[in-house]
Formats: C-alpha cells, sequence, structure tokens
C-alpha cells in the first residue's frame, strides 16, 4: 500500500491519490468488519444477517419493503436471511397496524444483544478513529462518504434528520 501522507494534498485528484483512497476504504472495510464477521460465523450468519440485524435495530417497526429499499437485495434473498432471524428469535414480525399485509420487523432482546456486541467493536474503531482525527476531519470524512452514497440515499439520511439541509449556492 502507498504510504498516506501528512498534510494535504493540493493534487488530491490524481489517479494515485484517487487510488490511495480506495484501498483506504478497502482496508477500512475489511478491519471494520472482521470482528463482527468472527462473532456472525459462531451462529452460522454472515453478513447479510448483520446488515437485517442492524438496521431493523436502528429502525424499529421497519417494513420489509423499507428494509429491502435500504438494502438494495432481492426479496429471495431477504426472506431466506429474515426467516432464519425470524426463526431463531433474533427479530420478530407483526402485521401493520393500517396493512395488515405489511410486515413490521423488530429485534427481540435476543437480537439486541446481539446487535450491541456486533456493533460495539465498530463504534470503538469509529470512535478512536474521530478522536484521533478531530472534529473538521470528522466533518470531512462525512462529506466525503456522504458524496460516495447516491442521492436518493443521501436525502433519505438527511430527512430522517441525521444531516442539516444541503448549503445553497451563491448562483
Amino acid at each position: 500500500m502507498t504510504d498516506v501522507k501528512s498534510g494535504a494534498n493540493p493534487l488530491f485528484l490524481r489517479d494515485e491519490e484517487l487510488r490511495q483512497g480506495m484501498e483506504l476504504v478497502f482496508y477500512a472495510y475489511r478491519d471494520f468488519t472482521a470482528e463482527p464477521d468472527a462473532m456472525l460465523a459462531e451462529y452460522g450468519f454472515g453478513r447479510a444477517h448483520h446488515r437485517v440485524i442492524y438496521f431493523v435495530g436502528r429502525n424499529p417497526g421497519i417494513t420489509v419493503s423499507d428494509l429491502l429499499d435500504i438494502l438494495q437485495i432481492t426479496k429471495q434473498s431477504l426472506s431466506r436471511v429474515l426467516s432464519q432471524l425470524v426463526r431463531e428469535e433474533f427479530i420478530t414480525q407483526k402485521p401493520g397496524t393500517r396493512d395488515r399485509r405489511q410486515r413490521l420487523l423488530e429485534l427481540t432482546d435476543k437480537g439486541v444483544t446481539l446487535e450491541k456486541q456486533l456493533s460495539q467493536n465498530q463504534r470503538d474503531r469509529i470512535a478512536r478513529a474521530y478522536r484521533a482525527a478531530g472534529a473538521e476531519a470528522v466533518e470531512g470524512y462525512r462529506k466525503v462518504i456522504l458524496g460516495m452514497i447516491n442521492d436518493n440515499d443521501r436525502e433519505k439520511f438527511r430527512k430522517r434528520g441525521n444531516l442539516p439541509p444541503p448549503k445553497k449556492t451563491g448562483r
């Protein structure tokens, strides 16, 4: 891997800098998922299970349709993972209050415990990096990551109250 240079490089859009950014994302993702992957394997689960557990935990009462929209996977893939999580009592499904065809998902106590175990290392890793980088760098990181997310998901994230409204340009 290319050495990470200290200080800002005014030529940050050069091919080597972009490749370095890509490489850092790959290494960060590998390390970010390593410990949860090992925990999931003990249950016979994979990363898809982790994503379902995480997003159901973040959005109690989420519909299957909304979860499909977040995960961008097929109904068949979600059905396989969700069925296992329901069967093993990590998630409950309830019919919708207005539309009985909807299935509303929530973590059980067992699911909450697993989600906390899976996420603790990741929260600690992010907290360490944030503390080391400082507030200005954290804001820069958020801008970069948000810039990598598609427009629809960025807007959904904003609507949930997790982001300030976009800044207006002076045109």
